[in-house]
């Protein structure tokens, strides 16, 4: 991994774990979903615009550009990212927050069986067993974060059709939309910043096409747009921009499987800085997990997939 990529992320990691605590500090209870979404997605198309014309890309994208090469490129993982969306919402309205947490991991074990079947990329054996290690630590954090949180038990077969199957499908369909992700960039070089403007574009149409029944477009039929937003609302739909043009580097450069891994030691920043700034101390099994998830990203990086040479 060369330092670029490094640096790209180090940086999504500070930004996955301070965006929760950024989120909550500055954005009220009666800002509407769809809204900040909405505005984050033009935000995304924005910054990408701003830094594709520093380095001189533009002109070279208004030649190239094809409709049927962004419906190819970036139609499908955006529409898929979608419905993984709507179906992680139905999830977790009908899990408790430890079994949904604990099952959305299984997304980390897709993206590598996805990355494997589309662009033939092998783990080796050391890395196969990181990747096991990296579950088991977000497990661990998914543990200690929803022990406080799980509700009692309801309906059997409504928690299996409406919880369980639900987050299952929405995990697979994560690691084919970001294994989709990285066949586009690597394969077809389609750029990481069209393809995040590509994406913005094409969900906030399916956002928007759902407003037309969904509550939130009731509000903001009813309250307008910006209802319950301050000045400093802007602060987290900017720095989630940010985050979602990172998300896009990182995929293109280092693959969906690293970004895994990335998401994962988000989670252990965001228990650090709920310590620093709001006293709540990590707990136990976030602290047996910082381990797991240093050895797993360790082994990953010592021990890449090396092709057997044939004997003579």
């Amino acid at each position: 991994m060369n330092s670029r990529i490094l640096f790209h992320s180090i940086l999504l990691t500070l930004q996955y774990g301070a965006q929760p605590l950024v989120s909550k500090r500055f954005t009220s209870q009666q800002v509407i979903v769809t809204s900040s979404v909405l505005t984050c997605e033009i935000a995304k198309v924005i910054c990408a615009l701003i830094l594709m014309a520093k380095e001189g890309s533009l002109k070279k994208l208004s030649k190239e550009w094809t409709l049927l090469g962004s419906l190819t490129a970036s139609g499908l993982p955006a529409v898929i990212y979608a419905l993984q969306n709507s179906l992680l919402q139905i999830s977790y309205r009908n899990l408790d927050s430890l079994t949904f947490s604990i099952l959305n991991q299984t997304k980390i074990f897709f993206t590598a069986l996805f990355t494997y079947i589309l662009l033939r990329q092998r783990q080796s054996i050391q890395q196969i067993g990181a990747l096991f290690l990296l579950i088991m630590a977000a497990v661990l954090i998914s543990i200690g974060e929803g022990t406080a949180k799980s509700s009692g038990s309801g309906n059997p077969e409504q928690i299996l059709f409406y919880g369980i199957v639900p987050v299952l499908v929405a995990s697979v369909l994560s690691g084919l939309a970001s294994a989709l992700c990285q066949w586009a960039s690597q394969v077809k070089k389609h750029s990481s910043y069209v393809m995040t403007i590509e994406m913005s574009i094409v969900g906030s149409l399916c956002l928007l096409a759902s407003t037309f029944k969904s509550p939130d477009g009731e509000a903001i039929r009813r309250h307008g747009f910006f209802y319950g937003w301050t000045p400093l609302t802007s602060i987290p739909v900017i720095f989630n921009a940010l985050g979602g043009i990172l998300v896009g580097l990182v995929t293109s450069k280092a693959g969906g499987v690293r970004k895994g891994f990335v998401i994962v030691s988000a989670l252990l920043v965001t228990a650090l800085l709920q310590f620093i700034f709001e006293g709540k101390p990590p707990s136990s099994y976030c602290l047996v997990a910082l381990p797991l998830v240093i050895s797993s990203i360790s082994i990953y990086q010592k021990y890449p997939y090396r092709v057997k040479k044939k004997e003579a």
